[in-house]
Parts: structure tokens; sequence; C-alpha cells
């Protein structure tokens, strides 16, 4: 495994990233255990997670990932220093004013609650999870910076910001002197490239900003899974497909599945072979239910498609407007 630095930080994490969404949510306990640490196994030390999940469950008071990798890393007495552990902050975790959202009081009520479901004295990357415009930005950033010299967060991250948003808080730490944001965490695939593109991708390059990127597979159709004039399968994640389901990205997917032929790959192998071909990205962000799921998603690591074949993919899901 080629570890990689996160940005213009001196820690090394894996070229891929375990998300944990799924835990607690369409993953029970006892196969969390097992897939994290097939994982470990595997040379992944970068485990990515959020106070909320898997809060839209009903019945789910949030947290129960946190908590099933806490759980973990007590049972199979995973040393610690050897995974790199990030989670998120802004979500609603209580029915009170201040269970939300990105102020000091809330950072310093979640960030506790986070260290004992993951039973761990520090967390190694602590990301915003989205702003929050009730909050100003110095205010949050003061209480992640003492939140590091407490010695309870080693890094700090943001997810879901637009680039004037990210710059506003990088202008923010350099002026007042505090931790600034190393790593984003955006919204990104072959299908869906402009958000990133657009602005956030030139930022990142220029301030040497780690990028995880999450849904690299979108949602599970760049796994080819939804063939066209095929029956939808009948599930809300499916249902929740729908808008990729054109014509252009069909024929994305018969082009992707030649290029997996040539490699003995799949379409999903392909579809990360092509983000992690790009410098700026630093680690995407995998799922898995499975083992086998998980060995599927790190075989792409294999995979070193060519420069004709990424510039052929990247043509392909073209999203600029040529000038007239």
């Amino acid at each position: 495994m080629d570890y990689i630095k996160l940005g213009k930080t001196g820690l090394k994490v894996s070229p891929l990233c375990m998300g944990t969404m799924q835990f607690g949510w369409s993953v029970n306990e006892a196969d969390t255990h097992r897939i994290l640490s097939a994982t470990i196994d595997a040379g992944v030390n970068f485990i990515d997670t959020a106070d909320i999940y898997s809060k839209w469950v009903d019945g789910n008071p949030g947290g129960v990932s946190e908590t099933y990798i806490g759980n973990w890393i007590r049972k199979n007495k995973i040393p610690r220093d050897q995974i790199v552990l990030a989670t998120k902050v802004r979500g609603e975790m209580g029915k009170g004013p201040n269970d939300q959202g990105l102020g000091r009081v809330h950072i310093i009520n979640a960030v506790e609650a986070s260290l004992r479901r993951l039973q761990t004295d520090y967390i190694d990357l602590y990301q915003s999870h989205w702003t929050d415009d009730d909050t100003p930005v110095e205010e949050t950033l003061r209480a992640f910076d003492d939140l590091v010299k407490q010695g309870k967060v080693r890094y700090l991250g943001a997810s879901n910001y637009a680039a004037w948003e990210l710059m506003q808080a990088l202008w923010t730490s350099d002026r007042h002197n505090l931790m600034r944001y190393d790593s984003l965490q955006p919204h990104y695939n072959l299908i869906h490239r402009d958000e990133f593109e657009r602005e956030l991708r030139t930022v990142c390059k220029e301030y040497e900003i780690a990028v995880i990127p999450y849904s690299p597979l979108a949602g599970g159709f760049l796994t080819g899974k939804y063939r066209k004039n095929e029956s939808l399968p009948k599930s809300k994640r499916a249902e929740g497909r729908i808008h990729a389901m054109t014509d252009k990205n069909f024929a994305l997917i018969e082009e992707m599945e030649i290029i997996a032929l040539r490699y003995k790959a799949t379409i999903s192998q392909v579809a990360l072979a092509w983000m992690m071909a790009d410098p700026v990205i630093t680690s995407p962000i995998i799922g898995a239910t499975s083992i086998e799921q998980l060995n599927e998603n790190l075989g792409a690591l294999k995979v070193k498609l060519a420069e004709d074949e990424i510039a052929f993919l990247s043509k392909l899901t073209e999203w600029k407007v040529e000038e007239e």
C-alpha cells in the first residue's frame, strides 16, 4: 500500500478511505466489525464517519456508526496510532437549540460525545459536515483551534463547502493565526464533476488541500448495476438514482465496461481508477456492505488506466460548455 500525505500536512493516509455511513443502517454491528478488520488487514488506515450516521433511520438516534467503530477498536485491541480516524460535526444531535450547528457550544459538546462513542482520546481529522450561516466562521475555527491545542483533535477538514466558503475559512485562519482546513470532502464522481471542478479543484490544488471525495461510484450507478432498458430494482436507493438514468450515462457505462475487460477489472474499479489518476485527489471514500464488495473496491488500486483512456472517459463526461 502506497500511503499519501493529507494535503500539506505530514499525516499519511491510504489512497482509499473507508466510509461508514452504512454501518448501523444497512450493516449490523457484527458485519461492521468484520468489514473494518478486513479493511485494516488490507492496509487501508483511513476511516471516515460522522456523528449523525445513521440518524435518518427510524429509531436511530445518530452516533451509531461511531459507536460501532469504537466497539470494534476496543474489542479487537486495534492500535490507535495505526488508524486515521475522521468524523464530522454540524448535524442535529438533539432537540435543543444548541444541539446542531458550528457554534462553540455545539462543537465542544459534540466532540466530547464523539470521543466517548469512538472510545478514543483524540480524533485525527475533525470536519465541518457542512456550513452554518448562523455562526461566524471565526467562532467555528477558534473552537476547532482550541480542540487542537487541547490534543482532542489533530487536523481539521471541511465537507460540502463552496469554493468561496472554503476561501473565506482559509483567509480567516490565516488572518487570526488559527488551524486551517487541510482537507475537503466534496461530492464528486464521473457523472457529477462540475460541482468540484468548476472552482473547488483549483482552490484545493493552489492551497494544497487534501481532496477526499464522497460518492465516487455515484450511489452505485458507476458499478454498472443499472442498465438501459432494464427494469429498475424496487428500492429507495434505486429510486434515488433515477436522475442518473440518461442515455449519455448509460453509454458511459458501456464504454467503461469495454475498458474494464481490458484490465480484467470491473466497471466500479475503472471509475475509482479514473479518479485516483488525478494528482489532486487524495483518497476517494468507498463504502462496503460486505467483504466481497470491499475487495472489489480495493481491486481498483491495481488498475492503472492509460492516459488516452483517462482522457476518453473525461471527454465522455465533459460538463463545460464550449464557447461559440
